[in-house]
């Protein structure tokens, strides 16, 4: 017996509702949100499949997708293991029964909330923090919630000790706060409609420190921490060594924080920020793969004993994605790299593979593991297992494959110049149609993917069925004596962090709050409006409606609004983008993948006809487009009910309009509707000037136009 229990025996009972109820939510969503994703990359090859509707449409639903993968398949499968490994690592039930019910129910209404208001066209546009501001309210009340009910658990233990996957637990709770609280600062306009506090530049760097780390800390860490209390229990092996596990745990969450702005290369974000976000981007290998290879090597001598089992092979490829995945994120964050990568469909390949591979098998592996347990059975099928293995395994490699192939040749393409010195693909459409059959190929693989999950559900319901679930779990342990030293024995300083989870908590907020306070602070005292730029002015009220319809439709999902500093752009878009260019943007629209081409440059580059027959049906203008139509913007009434609120909401973040403007902006947003309509009417085209298409065609006007202003007074200078 360990000295630092006293002989009295406690009985209590673990709690397998609880973690039931979130395995449940996890297979569900897990269908859902899979589902949305295959109907995602179908549209991308046929895009009839948006259906002609807005609540179909590839902009509105993508967000969908990647919140119902991350926050309802991922998240529960997150609390899923945590409540059932919590309770047996620390020796006792939850802290609150009452907690861990409004925890789930809280979740699940939030996941309900995302997948309401995200096809009505309510977001942020923010990647991954797309919920708007109520339900990031929401949101943080049920991260307290689950936070309470996690640091209840572990001060009322048994066990002294704080296992290493507790550790990689706490990291995740609160780093995850923080970047919640930081990113989510807005100034609501309406009930779901706000704008971010942050601008430009600043915005963006807020956005990819928060976005980055999501995956850090949401992707990563968590499931860490269940790898080292799952890959033991299922192999029944100790971890390879705990001195590594000490160096992986402190190493990753202090460099990983540091890493976002290498989403940022080649932007207008200073240089001494990008350098940072390279630097400790290729640091991050030596702590990543200090991880995997303490899992994978917690598995010497028991290779033969994986062969035989299943659940060890989904953990052996979900790890082994994870170092891939870790590899290839430093490799993406070197200039030479990133210049050919970014926004194309690599990045995609990159990020499935960690998400399939990492985040989906060691899902399954503890599915297939926690639900014979909590339900007193053998699991229903293996052989049915065994399928969804190599279906999931299949499904992986005919999507990631296809889009490294087509990441390669978007980037290629964009840059070849032809003997003459000219781009040899000078209309973006070019490159979009030479990958169509690489996404086909990308949604076979999953399909696949899919259809192994689905066997997964049929193969665990029917355990179900044939077992009883074991509510209330029996167990026993020692009491745990007061917190002393006996004589003789001597703890090192990482034995005595172990056992107070308060300091542990406390030291874990510091180590991610340097590098936070390093990047942004300093970037926070740059004046974009300083920036040299005079001609940039804020967006007038037909044009702000339009960057919001813009918004609401998800267009950032597949149009970047960033001209790098590279000839093959500006050939191809015009001048490179300057930060003071978007001083007045609140959200930044920089975009992360161009599906279709940068428009920074749009305005004046077609007429409003051009615009107008494209957002009607974009085949007309471009012959072979993949992009969806937007009819409804054309018989949309423009809803200008909140426009003062707007300007209003705007003035507080620092957008200067004059006092007194929002009392002017409906009639200024109406004459300029009215220039527009009459424009469109020489030109063939016959709409009334409060159609929301006439707002749209206004901002696309607008975009770039600043700097083309400032140019010309220059010359004539």
């Amino acid at each position: 017996m360990n000295h630092l229990e006293s002989n009295e025996i406690e009985t209590f009972t673990y709690d397998n509702t609880i973690v039931r109820n979130f395995g449940l939510a996890t297979i569900i969503f897990g269908i859902i949100g899979m589902t949305v994703g295959l109907l995602v990359a179908f549209q991308l090859v046929f895009p009839a499949l948006n259906f002609g509707i807005p609540y179909t449409s590839f902009g509105r639903i993508r967000p969908l997708h990647t919140n119902a993968v991350i926050f309802a398949f991922v998240g529960n499968a997150i609390f899923m293991g945590i409540y059932h490994s919590l309770q047996r690592l620390c020796k006792t039930r939850m802290f609150s029964n009452a907690l861990s019910q409004i925890h789930f129910w809280g979740w699940q209404l939030i996941i309900l909330s995302a997948a309401l208001s995200l096809p009505l066209g309510y977001t942020t546009s923010k990647e991954y923090a797309e919920l708007e501001w109520p339900i990031d309210i929401a949101i943080t009340l049920i991260w307290v919630a689950f936070g309470v009910n996690l640091f209840g658990t572990i001060i009322k233990r048994r066990e002294r000790h704080l296992y290493v996957a507790i550790w990689f637990y706490i990291a995740t709770f609160v780093t995850v706060a923080v970047l919640h609280i930081v990113n989510s600062f807005e100034m609501p306009v309406s009930f779901l409609k706000s704008y971010s506090f942050y601008a430009g530049v600043q915005d963006a760097l807020v956005q990819w420190w928060y976005g980055h780390n999501a995956v850090a800390f949401f992707l990563t860490t968590p499931f860490l921490g269940l790898m080292y209390y799952y890959l033991p229990k299922m192999s029944n092996r100790p971890v390879y060594s705990y001195r590594l596990s000490i160096l992986h745990f402190w190493a990753l969450i202090f460099i990983y924080i540091w890493a976002g702005p290498h989403h940022l290369l080649y932007s207008t974000l200073p240089d001494w920020a990008q350098s940072l976000g390279t630097v400790f981007s290729i640091m991050l290998i030596a702590p990543s793969w200090g991880g995997m290879i303490n899992g994978l090597l917690t598995l010497r001598g028991a290779w033969d004993k994986v062969r035989q089992d299943d659940i060890l092979k989904f953990m052996v490829v979900g790890i082994t994605c994870y170092g891939m995945a870790t590899l290839e994120g430093p490799l993406l964050s070197l200039r030479n790299v990133n210049a050919i990568a970014h926004f194309t469909d690599w990045i995609v390949a990159h990020v499935h593979v960690g998400a399939l591979g990492w985040n989906g098998f060691l899902t399954f592996a503890m599915l297939y593991y926690i639900i014979p347990k909590i339900y007193r059975t053998e699991l229903y099928s293996k052989k049915m297992m065994s399928v969804h293995f190599w279906l999931g395994t299949l499904g992986i490699l005919f999507y990631a494959i296809p889009m490294y192939f087509s990441g390669f040749t978007q980037g290629l393409m964009w840059k070849e110049f032809g003997e003459e010195g000219v781009l040899k693909y000078p209309n973006f459409l070019e490159t979009t149609i030479q990958i169509i059959p690489l996404h086909l190929m990308r949604a076979i693989g999953g399909t696949f993917y899919l259809a192994g999950v689905i066997v997964m559900t049929v193969n665990i319901v029917r355990t179900m069925l044939a077992g009883s679930l074991l509510r209330e779990e029996n167990a026993s342990a020692p009491a745990l004596a007061p917190n002393f030293v006996p004589t003789g024995e001597s703890l090192g300083w990482h034995r005595v962090i172990e056992r107070r989870p308060i300091q542990m908590l406390i030291l874990s907020l510091l180590v991610i709050l340097i590098g936070t306070a390093a990047e942004l602070i300093p970037t926070f005292l740059i004046n974009n409006t300083e920036a040299g730029i005079e001609a940039v002015k804020p967006y007038s009220p037909l044009e702000l409606a339009g960057r919001d319809l813009y918004i609401r439709e998800g267009c950032v999902g597949c149009h970047s609004q960033l001209v790098r500093p590279f000839r093959s752009e500006t050939e191809r878009y015009g001048d490179y983008s300057k930060m003071g260019e978007f001083a007045y943007d609140h959200p930044f629209l920089w975009g992360s993948k161009r599906t279709g081409p940068d428009l920074h440059r749009q305005g004046g580059k077609y007429p409003n006809s051009w615009h107008f027959h494209h957002m009607n049906e974009p085949s007309t203008m471009s012959p072979g487009s993949i992009m969806p139509a937007y009819p409804w913007l054309i018989t949309n009434t423009l809803d200008q009910s909140d426009l003062k609120a707007k300007i209003n909401a705007l003035r507080s973040v620092g957008v200067p309009y004059e006092p007194g403007f929002e009392d002017l902006a409906l009639n200024d947003a109406n004459e300029q509707a009215k220039v527009i309509s009459s424009s469109l009417k020489t030109e063939g085209v016959n709409v009334l000037p409060d159609k929301e298409i006439v707002a749209m065609i206004a901002y696309l006007q607008r975009l770039g136009t600043d700097i083309k202003k400032a140019n010309a007074e220059a010359s004539v200078k």
